[in-house]
């Protein structure tokens, strides 16, 4: 199981753990919230020992730093691919040529600026212990909301997210997904955090349905994007409610 979860560790941050191929990291996507509840409590530490002795501002900031540095932004650049599609006009081929343009268009750029604010805005509204509960049960919902994406959308096309989509229809291994999910929301969530839970799921059917409709199914950089959005929403509830 080690060797399962360093392979998708190592997928999802910089930190080399293992040297997994593709296949046989999408045959375990359904590890991918461990891999939130460990970059969860590492930032989440973090973050709620920062609050303790600095301003929340500059505590949100250091925090979406270091969000940045371990996930290498890889899926904030999905995030960035998935506004230019969106916003092209066209057909669904010209929406996903789009998105494998290298080149980050007028949407990218706004979508990255508002999602950087929105982070820190919401980040900077809590502190101590509450902050370190925002931030790992955030992290969580955005791991899951990737898988939870595969299993219930089509892929786009043939490409690197396929084996993820095909791994992800066998309802055990999404099913597991949900109860790793589940049992850190039920510890320290409180009701509150089962908003945030179905919240998220949510806003991953939407999703779903917006990139089968606008790209005819689910690429690599949707889910990235469902990664971010997620976590987004996922903080804005938190300190909402």
């Amino acid at each position: 199981m080690l060797k399962q979860i360093g392979a998708v560790f190592s997928f999802l941050t910089i930190i080399p753990t293992s040297n997994s191929n593709l296949d046989f990291i999408a045959k375990h996507m359904y590890l991918f919230p461990i891999v939130g509840i460990v970059i969860g409590l590492i930032i989440g530490s973090l973050g709620y020992g920062l609050s303790l002795y600095l301003e929340p501002l500059v505590v949100s900031l250091i925090v979406v730093a270091s969000l940045a540095v371990i996930t290498g932004i890889h899926h904030t650049d999905g995030l960035a691919d998935f506004a230019d599609g969106l916003m092209t006009k066209g057909s669904k081929e010209k929406k996903r040529k789009a998105m494998k343009d290298l080149s980050v268009g007028s949407a990218g750029i706004f979508s990255i600026v508002l999602y950087a604010i929105g982070v820190i805005i919401a980040l900077s509204l809590s502190s101590g212990m509450e902050l370190f509960k925002i931030i790992l049960l955030s992290e969580i919902m955005a791991k899951f909301s990737m898988v939870l994406m595969a299993g219930l959308g089509n892929s786009a096309s043939i490409g690197s997210n396929s084996p993820f989509m095909e791994s992800m229809k066998d309802k055990k291994r999404l099913l597991v997904a949900g109860i790793i999910t589940i049992i850190p929301f039920i510890i320290v969530g409180e009701m509150n955090g089962f908003i945030v839970f179905a919240s998220g799921i949510v806003v991953t059917m939407v999703l779903v349905g917006l990139s089968t409709r606008s790209f005819g199914g689910i690429t690599g950089d949707v889910m990235g994007a469902s990664n971010e959005i997620t976590r987004l929403s996922s903080l804005l509830i938190f300190v909402s409610l």
